[in-house]
């Protein structure tokens, strides 16, 4: 099938003499083929069912661009966002998918292209020692899904990547947190883990930052907020291994923990866990 504007290029004649030899062209010549919507997107559906990404994304954005406004446009719309997605073109199905959401809020489509915005920014979350800024857009993305179509069939897969990309955001967290408490820089440490414990309770990281936490505040002679940090841990997680490690830690200068109930970590400890 050709491209859906053709281009027609009129041959140079042949001047004899003192004549230019530059090129008559005709713009008369140039013909702006177009083709009926709905034939561009069954076109492009047989592409895509077909595994033609590349093909298909052609056929989508052809419809937009000869019949904008029109129906088959706005369906061609979200589906070149979830081709873009298929080919790994991340920036533009989030453009798309942005675009189509802005357009057309109230559709059928629009929690689908938000839930696409939400992959693109996914499928990009890099490792907890990079960057996290993909983890925090894909949390965004995949929050308003779940807040504008609370009934729509994305919502639990959203919820279960906002619960993965903060996770990532806690293991971020944790990775600063342990790089100062090894060069025993125990406040800027403290800061790291108590911001875990406070905002990522519901992560799989907050054991550690818990048990952290009291090897920080053993470290800076804080005992009592030491203590508590293993008496919470342990009241949630009392199989946990960072349990048993905390507990012999205090062990070892004749401590048990203890919670001090006026502790901000005896606060944080009830809204989390088995508390």
């Amino acid at each position: 099938m050709n491209l859906a504007v053709t281009l027609i290029a009129v041959a140079p004649l042949s001047l004899a003499g003192c004549m230019s030899s530059e090129p008559d062209l005709d713009l008369s010549t140039y013909v702006d083929e177009t083709e009926p919507a709905d034939v561009l997107y069954n076109q492009g559906l047989a592409n895509l069912n077909a595994g033609n990404l590349k093909e298909a994304g052609r056929k989508f954005a052809a419809v937009d661009r000869q019949h904008p406004y029109s129906e088959f446009a706005r369906k061609s719309m979200v589906m070149g966002a979830f081709t873009n997605y298929r080919q790994g073109n991340f920036d533009e199905a989030i453009n798309s998918g942005k675009r189509y959401v802005a357009l057309y809020p109230s559709s059928e489509d629009a929690a689908y292209a938000q839930y696409i915005v939400g992959l693109s920014y996914f499928k990009q979350i890099r490792d907890v020692t990079q960057d996290q800024k993909e983890s925090r857009r894909a949390i965004e993305a995949m929050e308003e899904v779940e807040n504008r179509w609370p009934e729509s069939e994305y919502v639990e897969d959203a919820r279960t990547k906002i619960r993965f990309a903060r996770d990532q955001l806690a293991g971020k967290e944790m990775q600063i947190g342990r790089y100062y408490l090894e060069r025993r820089e125990f406040i800027a440490a403290a800061k790291r883990f108590r911001y875990v414990v406070e905002n990522y309770s519901n992560t799989r990281h907050v054991e550690e930052a818990l048990a952290r936490l009291t090897e920080t505040y053993y470290a800076m002679g804080l005992t009592s907020e030491a203590q508590t940090a293993a008496a919470v841990l342990g009241h949630n997680y009392p199989d946990s291994q960072w349990y048993k490690d905390s507990y012999a830690l205090l062990q070892s200068r004749g401590l048990e923990p203890r919670e001090n109930a006026g502790s901000w970590i005896s606060q944080a400890g009830k809204l989390f866990g088995g508390a």
